[in-house]
């Protein structure tokens, strides 16, 4: 069965910020390379901003995953 939307948002934002760390950037760099502020990207892993498909992709590549790796369907 299939997870409830905000479980599935929940796991983008958590795999967001886990794969962040895992690369050692900051929220800083990440917000730099999108043209965003440091706030606004700290919403978005917070939850407190909805990401956008577009945005989802662009934190992919910053990170250099496949973004099914942010959505959890590879590891």
């Amino acid at each position: 069965m299939s997870l409830p939307i905000d479980q599935k948002i929940f796991t983008i934002r958590s795999n967001i910020c886990e794969q962040r760390l895992a690369k050692n950037y900051s929220q800083e760099y990440i917000a730099l390379k999108l043209g965003i502020s440091q706030n606004a990207y700290c919403k978005i892993e917070m939850g407190a901003s909805m990401i956008s498909l577009e945005r989802s992709l662009l934190i992919a590549d910053i990170l250099e995953i496949d973004v099914a790796i942010l959505i959890g369907e590879q590891r």
